[in-house]
């Protein structure tokens, strides 16, 4: 009797398949197993979930005669469906669907047979065709994935066998005549892609010249420190066989060498030079000590993992040459870095927090506090000069970013640094006066704080606590703001001209959060501020910078934190943006809103950069009496804050223009923001424990110039 590699698929509403199905009910050896209801509710929880046509499939019996067993399944299109889920998004259901219509032929099923069985669990081929016109031996199973029942049945038949109860959907040809000039022409008809992996010199030769000449791309698996072969005559049908390796060696001559005799030409194939030490020395012994060149299961895998890419980059057009692959495993082992090591080097770094010492002048005490101002990304985008008694800040263009649109983030951080000069003033007995300039050749903006009269109480009383200011991204607690303290945030705001939005509802809140989420997440998708975001932040063991925003103070724990690493790839980022997903990138925005108690956002009329800075101070105003009144502060603008028109909009985010304008009305609407209203920083506020560290400054100029 013929043996058979398929399964039989039968219907109960079919004739036929109804009667053999009778025939198999009543045979005492036969099992039958119905684990469908199982299957059934396992498919409707798949996200997305399925369409109609694939839930309203009518499922199948599939009978397997070498177990003498018969299996209730889903239907072809809800089984490939439900059984390739858990490849999203590494394979896309597109890309799935492209990748299943490839047909694959495999040469030798030895090697081949983890080959073939993985291009079948990856679903990534419609047809298998394996030959092989050998049996399995006791000594296949060192690195074949059969048993010992396998034992004396042909090699394609037992790959096909286990293909077949991985998915009996998929049409597998098993071939146990081996590859030969008679076959061959049948073998390769419409296949997409060849694998050979056999032992057979001559039939390495007789089918790459037959691929040749129809187009077919070859690949290769050697079992030797991860070498794969790689032979596009898809795309260079003149290129010589094994890249010219073996020379002008004709078929004929290669065919009946025994193993020893083949060792010269498989040194030829393989570049005997890059061999491992073991696998070169192993050849050597060939005839002598050893029977034929070893094979290893791992090294097996590890090539079935190779060529099962190399398939997929070739069925969807991707970037494969011809040539040679190596991904060696051995070598990589001695090379491993210890994640332990590098947390223990600096889980005792400690940033010192800045030290206020003693000054030479009150401007030089002005221009210490101004360092401390907030900024975003801490990128203290200004120069500051002192003189006997005034303090000069302007816009250092130097330290602008794309979302700092046209200077204003920066004039924001300007006028908080020029409130916090201000404060220190006052505090040595001073009043103050400021003037602010714009549109010079070193500066968009400056602003000269001059020594001025006598000092405001009320200004000397904050100086304190702004030292302790600090940006706090502790979750905290959703505890109400009190209406004193709300009224105390918004009197400041007003003292400067500016108005500032309270968002204290819970609905109100969890509004704003999904707004600030979906423009964080279009911030990640960016390239240009997704490379600007991470380059804000530094790691322990980093060169300690005078800027930028230190990880530790992200507050985040250890397990979020190891998520950094996956965002702050720009190759992830790019896929996620190809897939218009990224959901999840707003997650941590969102939750940290929802969880505060409320978002303030300064608003004011005008849209100049002196504007902005008369803002910035009304800004830090409100945070120092925030946090004085035991509120933990964050900022949490979005990319849209500082743009106020298309034009600018599309300069940040040219790919999501459309979904950024319309972020930027609805929470201009959610705020109450009126037409000629421009907004300065959007702030979340909760209850929290203190920051576990403080951000880095500049060092204040120690050098005095005349005013």
């Amino acid at each position: 009797m013929t043996e058979t590699g398929n399964a039989i698929i039968l219907s109960d509403d079919e004739a036929g398949h109804a009667e053999l199905l009778w025939q198999l009910r009543a045979r005492p050896d036969i099992e039958f197993i119905d684990n469908l209801a199982g299957q059934r509710a396992a498919l409707l929880k798949l996200t997305p979930e399925p369409t109609e046509d694939i839930l309203a499939e009518s499922p199948h019996w599939i009978y397997f005669p070498w177990r003498r067993s018969v299996l209730a399944m889903l239907g072809p299109r809800a089984f490939r469906r439900l059984r390739l889920d858990r490849n999203r998004n590494l394979i896309t259901l597109d890309e799935q669907n492209r990748l299943g219509e490839l047909r694959i032929g495999v040469v030798g099923l030895s090697v081949g047979h983890v080959i073939a069985h993985t291009l079948a669990a990856q679903g990534i081929c419609g047809e298998l065709r394996l030959t092989d016109f050998d049996d399995l031996e006791l000594s296949n199973l060192n690195r074949v994935p059969a048993t010992v029942f396998d034992e004396g049945h042909n090699k394609a038949i037992v790959a096909a066998r286990r293909i077949a109860e991985l998915d009996p959907y998929l049409p597998v040809r098993a071939e146990t005549s081996g590859l030969t000039p008679e076959t061959i022409d049948a073998f390769l008809d419409g296949l997409d892609i060849v694998v050979e992996v056999c032992d057979s010199l001559d039939t390495k030769v007789l089918l790459r010249e037959a691929a040749r000449a129809r187009h077919i791309p070859v690949l290769m698996a050697t079992s030797d420190r991860g070498l794969i072969d790689v032979e596009r005559f898809d795309l260079d049908p003149a290129r010589p066989i094994l890249h010219g390796l073996l020379g002008d060696v004709q078929t004929a001559g290669l065919a009946g060498l025994t193993s020893a005799d083949k060792v010269p030409h498989v040194l030829g194939i393989l570049d005997a030079g890059q061999l491992s030490a073991r696998m070169a020395a192993s050849l050597c012994e060939v005839g002598e000590t050893l029977s034929t060149w070893p094979q290893l299961a791992g090294e097996v895998t590890l090539g079935a993992s190779l060529i099962t890419e190399a398939v997929r980059r070739i069925g969807l057009g991707e970037n494969l040459p011809s040539g040679r692959v190596r991904i060696d495993i051995g070598a990589e082992m001695a090379h491993s870095t210890d994640p332990y090591s590098a947390q223990q080097d600096h889980a005792d770094e400690v940033i010192p927090d800045l030290d206020q010492g003693e000054f030479a002048s009150v401007p030089a005490v002005m221009a210490a506090a101004a360092t401390r101002a907030p900024s975003g990304g801490n990128a203290q985008p200004w120069q500051i000069e002192t003189g006997r008694d005034s303090l000069t800040a302007r816009i250092d263009p130097a330290r602008t970013t794309m979302m700092d649109v046209e200077f204003r983030g920066s004039a924001v951080a300007l006028g908080a640094a020029v409130f916090n000069a201000r404060v220190a003033a006052a505090s040595r007995g001073h009043g103050t006066e400021v003037t602010v300039t714009g549109g010079g050749e070193r500066s968009p903006l400056e602003a000269v704080v001059s020594l001025s009269g006598a000092a405001d109480p009320e200004l000397a009383a904050l100086y304190a606590p702004m030292l302790d200011r600090a940006t706090n991204r502790h979750r905290g607690s959703g505890n109400e703001i009190s209406p004193h303290v709300a009224d105390l945030l918004r009197a400041k705001a007003s003292h400067f001209g500016v108005r500032l939005h309270l968002l204290t509802a819970r609905s109100e809140i969890e509004a704003g959060a999904s707004v600030l989420a979906a423009a964080d997440r279009l911030r990640y998708l960016t390239p240009t501020l997704h490379a600007e975001m991470f380059s804000e932040l530094w790691w322990p063991g980093d060169p300690a910078p005078e800027y930028g925003i230190d990880v530790r103070g992200l507050e985040l724990p250890a397990s979020d934190l190891a998520v950094l690493d996956v965002l702050r790839r720009a190759d992830v980022m790019a896929q996620l943006a190809r897939w218009d997903a990224g959901g999840v990138l707003g997650t941590d925005t969102r939750d940290r809103v929802v969880a505060g108690s409320a978002l303030a956002v300064v608003s004011f009329d005008g849209g100049t950069l002196a504007d902005y800075a008369r803002a910035g101070e009304a800004v830090e105003a409100v945070w120092i009496t925030a946090q004085l009144h035991g509120l933990a502060v964050q900022p949490v603008s979005p990319a849209f804050l500082y743009a106020h028109d298309d034009n600018e909009l599309a300069s940040l985010t040219p790919t999501f223009t459309g979904e950024l304008r319309s972020l930027q009305y609805t929470f201009r609407k959610l705020i109450g923001a009126e037409p000629q209203e421009a907004q300065a920083l959007v702030l979340r506020f909760t209850e929290a424990p203190p920051p576990s560290v403080r951000s880095r400054r500049q060092s204040p100029p120690r050098q005095t110039v005349s005013p």
